[in-house]
Order: structure tokens, then C-alpha cells, then sequence
């Protein structure tokens, strides 16, 4: 059968799953933006990159959300034009791809990606109010962010999302579509070893066993944390002189607002470099997988935060090489580490609380190892690619092929 991914930043959650299902013998098709440089794993064509269309306030989300949307249509229309009618369409509703699909295949099974529903109290916004205004105009701008999730999973045969935390932002009766199978983790590669090492930029090696704190995200904000992470490192490295941090992320925006100036990275850095020895905190910037892999294998204690919002693949991987995660008491992360089972877990905001279980955490390794045993454990019993979620995957879209077959 026909199947055609699309996703803007392909392949995305669909890395895995769009190959199997080509090995399988069906014929797979990726559509992408055609500023997308990452790496082809299945056969891809690319639409016009959008433009940014000329709308303020509220409709700006929408508009554009449109302009990507109408894009994706008119590629599709040019595909059916050359003979190609997919029989499952697997697309990410995050980008408004998904919005007319309809227009171009009425009768293809369609499916979609429904990571995350915003909304303006009790999720991610306004759950800091140090950085996010909970003004009407800033919960109208939430509120609008809406729109197309719900038109790409309303007008869906079936969604998809990769956490029961994540599924329950939609409401019902939406929220009945979406099946939960998280996008898996490859838990051989993402395993203990106690011979692993990783470089610092300065040229010292780390090694397993060695005294280290760390701490991912893919950019340092608010939205992960960074700021509290920093606010309680002062006591932990106070507590712990032998203790190096290592601190991995790009100095970007992320997801929420951008500083007033300059970058999240320096401004909690600045607000706490005088009580620092910063000479045993090490800050790489991103990382290649391999060296991220490295440092989970490394680690003593990982520290892991999130507001309520979509949980990072990061969090998994380090739970499957073993590492001992500190995770903030929030409902994603709380969805998979269950506090003095498989992890810890700390009240988001309680600075001197995350003080205090990393330098405990730090201290005494010995007592530790159950809980790094669990997690590890869970990582294989819930979130292994390809004993767990990729046969779940595999199965997800062949159902929906079984009933293009049957309509």
C-alpha cells in the first residue's frame, strides 16, 4: 500500500517507523519543507518553503499555519496529478500541514501526529509567571494556537500521541481518536557502560564513576528548567567540591519567549557566576547523539526539568543508560519516573529542595544504584524501540491500511 509521511522536519518521530514500514514492502513517500537538510531515510519530495504572511495578533498563528497548509496541499495536488493517490497519509499536526488534505484525497485514511493542545491556564502557559504574562491578549494568542490541532485531528481518521499526558490535552470526544505508543528509544545503543567517557571542551576526560552532575535540553529556557537548575547549583557545588557540571544545550530561544536581551544561558548564568566555581562547570553547547550518550552513561545524577508540556526524547534515553534522573514533579515527566522507584522527583519551583536531593544524590552513588537498576528497567519495559514501540507503530498505521483496504 501507498503511505506518504509528511512532516516539515522530516523524518522527526517518524525516523523509525517510516523505514520499517518501507521494509515491510509498502511503498513509503515523505513530504518535506524544502528547507529541510536532514538526513533522507525513505524516498522524499519537498513543498515551497512558507512564507510569513501579513497578520497580526491572534490570526497570526492561524495565517500561518494556512500558508504552510495550502502549500502542502498544492504539492499533493501536483502528486495526484502524476498518478499518486496514497492510501494512508501519516502527517504531524503541528505545523497546519495537515489542514487540507481532505481537499486533495477525500477517501485517504489519514492520520495524525497530536503531540500537544495548547491552552491558556493549567498547561504550559502561565505556569511561570517570572517569564509568561497571563494577560487576556497573551491567553487570546494561546487560545488561537488551537485552531489547527483541532482541525487536523477533527478531520483525522485516527491520532497518534506518545504519552498518556500529552493525549489528555485534547478534549473530548477528540481526545478518544489518539492512541498512545511513545516514539521509542534504541535501548542497546542507550545502555550502561561503565567504560564510557566523554571529553570536556577543555580537554579533561570524565569517566563512569566520576563525580557528575548534568543537565540537556536542547535549548537553555525557562521551559526546561535552566533557571532552576542554576539557581540551586551553588549549594550542590558548595556541598560537593569534587563534583563537575556539565551543562548541554544551544543558547537559542526555544519554546518560549526570547530574553529582553542577550540569551536565557547568560542571564541565570550572571545571576549566579559569583557563587560558582566555574571552572568545574562545563558548558558544550548541542552535541552529536553519540557524545549525548556518552554523558548519560557517565553521569552520577542527571537533572531533568519541563513545565506541562511535551516531554523530550532526552529524558527516556538517560533513564535507558542507566543514569540516576532528577526529574521536576510535573505531569510529563511524573508519567514515567515514580519518585524513589525508578528516579527522584522535586516540586518544579522548590529551589533549595533541588539543592538538597543533588547534593544527596551525589554523595552516596551505592544507594542510588536501585534506582538507576529501575530505570533502566523501565526504559526496556515501556519505551524499547524495537521490542515495545515500533511493532505498536508498525501495527498503528497497518490497522489504518487494513481499513482503506475495507472502505
Amino acid at each position: 500500500m501507498r503511505i506518504l509521511f509528511i512532516h516539515q522536519n522530516f523524518p522527526g518521530q517518524f525516523l523509525h517507523l517510516a523505514p520499517a514500514l518501507g521494509a515491510r514492502g509498502h511503498d513509503v513517500l515523505a513530504l518535506t519543507d524544502a528547507g529541510n537538510a536532514r538526513p533522507r531515510v525513505v524516498r522524499t519530495v519537498c513543498y515551497p518553503a512558507p512564507d510569513a504572511p501579513d497578520a497580526a495578533g491572534p490570526a497570526r498563528s492561524y495565517a500561518r499555519m494556512c500558508d504552510r497548509g495550502q502549500r502542502v496541499a498544492r504539492a499533493c495536488a501536483a502528486l495526484d496529478a502524476r498518478g499518486y493517490r496514497p492510501d494512508v497519509i501519516f502527517a504531524h499536526g503541528g505545523w497546519g500541514e495537515p489542514l487540507f488534505l481532505r481537499d486533495v484525497w477525500p477517501d485517504a485514511r489519514i492520520l495524525t501526529y497530536a503531540e500537544f493542545l495548547y491552552r491558556s491556564t493549567g498547561l504550559d502557559a502561565g505556569f511561570d509567571a517570572e517569564f509568561q504574562g497571563a494577560d487576556l491578549c497573551a491567553r487570546m494568542a494561546t487560545t488561537a494556537r488551537r485552531a489547527h490541532l483541532l482541525m487536523a485531528l477533527a478531520d483525522a481518521d485516527a491520532g497518534l500521541a506518545p504519552t498518556l499526558f500529552q493525549a489528555s490535552t485534547f478534549p473530548e470526544p477528540l481526545r478518544s481518536k489518539i492512541t498512545v505508543i511513545h516514539d521509542g528509544v534504541d535501548t542497546a545503543r542507550l545502555c550502561p557502560d561503565p567504560s564510557a567517557r566523554f571529553d570536556l571542551p577543555d580537554g579533561r576526560v570524565l569517566r563512569a564513576g566520576d563525580e557528575v552532575l548534568s543537565f540537556v535540553a536542547r535549548n537553555l529556557e525557562p521551559y526546561r528548567g535552566y533557571h532552576i537548575f542554576m539557581r540551586a547549583l551553588p549549594a550542590v557545588m558548595a556541598a560537593r567540591p569534587a563534583a563537575r557540571v556539565v551543562i548541554v544545550g544551544a543558547d537559542g530561544r526555544g519554546y518560549g519567549a526570547a530574553p529582553a536581551s542577550g540569551t536565557w544561558k547568560d542571564r541565570f548564568l550572571d545571576e549566579v557566576a559569583g557563587r560558582l566555581d566555574l571552572s568545574r562547570v562545563h558548558f558544550t553547547g548541542r552535541v552529536p547523539h553519540a557524545r549525548f550518550a556518552a554523558l548519560m552513561q557517565v553521569t552520577r545524577v542527571h537533572a531533568y526539568l519541563s513545565y506541562p508540556f511535551v516531554l523530550s526524547w532526552s529524558l527516556i534515553e538517560a533513564m535507558s543508560a542507566g543514569a540516576l534522573v532528577v526529574g521536576s514533579d510535573t505531569p510529563p515527566v511524573a508519567e514515567a519516573i515514580r519518585d524513589g522507584v525508578n528516579g527522584r522527583l522535586v516540586p518544579f519551583f522548590d529551589v533549595p529542595g533541588w539543592s538538597r536531593v543533588l547534593t544527596d544524590a551525589l554523595a552516596d552513588p551505592v544507594a542510588q544504584m536501585p534506582l538507576r537498576l529501575a530505570a533502566r528497567e523501565t526504559a526496556l519495559a515501556r519505551y524499547d524501540l524495537r521490542t515495545v514501540c515500533l511493532p505498536r507503530l508498525v501495527a498503528f498505521v497497518e490497522n489504518a491500511i487494513r481499513q482503506a483496504r475495507a472502505g
